[in-house]
């Protein structure tokens, strides 16, 4: 007996399953079967090839470069300091155009400044003082203008303030009540983007490429009837960002502008166009600059400017897809997979859902002894699939 055990588990080991298809006359059940089959068809079809296009290789990161250019002149007449026009070197940061550019809209002007002594702005509360004692010699003025001297000084028939030394007379703080640069809504912003898919080799410009010198200067972009030509009107670009010229300019403000490429290189490359996009960041944004010059008797002096604008961000992105045979076998070969998963749920419900889960069970596993076979027996099991 003992030498026949391990003759028995060899032929254990030896058991053939093969496969027996039986026909199970359930409607339940065969409802299910081609319900499941459906959704599956319906998922490959419509989402892994059409929606997702499971076929193609992608390349999802594109290299991508930006070029800028604004256009447009505006004439803004500060109070005191008269008229001027200002163009595209004076209101465009920088010159010379890249994925940040920044539009001048209003400005705050402060004239002639030297360094030397003057009464701190009233505006600052740590400069408001009623005695010498409240202005220690050597302190910086907390957000203010320069270093207090130690003297307390009037500054207006009304306010007293600690005198400082820094460049006087101390910033002008009062904002216009309108845009400077009203005008700014109808300047123009050429954006030109290039995208390069290294893994096709595939390149496109959102420019149209053009020997007509004339053609940007006269176009406007229309995402029905000009795609191809990138230059924006300012007052579009803030409305389709959900805000309003007037109001955007007066404190300044910052627009994120997203370039999308989706190309599909099984079809013409005049069909891989760019969509744009138009998001409000920021409601507040400004800075200041100055510009230096000496006088006959070789003083130092400049002209201080806080700069009130909007700045738009670009940034790019995209991606690019080729058919290629590996990924559509393996969506393929998912399809066949998910269709085989809606049989295993059938015979799942029958074997222990359905009311007669025992009669099935029993009429699924059957098995079949044939003779001995090396002073063993070897069963041979049949699987029925309903």
């Amino acid at each position: 007996m003992r030498s026949q055990a391990p003759l028995r588990a060899c032929g254990a080991l030896l058991d053939y399953k093969t496969v027996k298809f039986a026909l199970t006359r359930n409607r339940r059940v065969g409802l299910l079967h081609r319900l499941l089959q459906l959704g599956v068809l319906g998922y490959v079809l419509g989402w892994v090839l059409l929606a997702r296009k499971g076929y193609q290789d992608t390349d999802r990161a594109p290299r991508a470069a930006v070029v800028t250019k604004m256009k447009g002149a505006a004439v803004a007449e500060a109070v005191g300091k008269g008229r001027r026009l200002w163009d595209a070197a004076d209101y465009a940061r920088p010159p010379q155009g890249e994925n940040v550019l920044f539009l001048v809209t209003n400005f705050i002007a402060t004239a002639q400044q030297s360094q030397g002594t003057c009464p701190e702005s009233p505006s600052v509360l740590d400069a408001v003082c009623t005695e010498d004692a409240d202005c220690p010699v050597g302190n910086p003025v907390v957000h203010g203008n320069g270093i207090k001297t130690g003297k307390c000084v009037m500054f207006n028939t009304t306010h007293s303030t600690c005198e400082i030394y820094g460049w006087c007379p101390v910033e002008n703080n009062t904002v216009p009540r309108k845009p400077l640069l009203a005008e700014a809504e109808n300047f123009t912003l050429f954006i030109k983007n290039t995208v390069h898919f290294t893994k096709f080799n595939f390149s496109k410009c959102n420019a149209l490429q053009t020997n007509d010198p004339t053609y940007f200067k006269s176009c406007t972009y229309d995402p029905f009837f000009n795609r191809s030509c990138p230059v924006f009107r300012v007052r579009d670009m803030v409305e389709a960002a959900g805000e309003t010229f007037g109001d955007l300019a007066l404190l300044g403000g910052s627009i994120g502008v997203r370039i999308e490429w989706d190309c599909d290189l099984d079809h013409p490359a005049a069909q891989c166009q760019p969509q744009y996009s138009f998001s409000l960041q920021d409601r507040r944004y400004n800075f200041r600059t100055a510009s230096y010059y000496w006088d006959s008797q070789r003083r130092l002096y400049r002209n201080l400017l806080k700069l009130y604008g909007i700045r738009f961000d670009i940034s790019v992105h995209g991606q690019a897809g080729k058919f290629s045979i590996i990924p559509a076998a393996v969506s393929f070969g998912t399809g066949i997979a998910f269709f085989g998963a809606a049989t295993v749920v059938c015979d799942l419900v029958l074997l222990y859902l359905d009311a007669k889960a025992d009669f099935y069970w029993k009429e699924k596993f059957e098995e079949v002894r044939m003779g001995p076979l090396w002073r063993g027996e070897v069963g041979v099991k049949f699987c029925k699939r309903f």
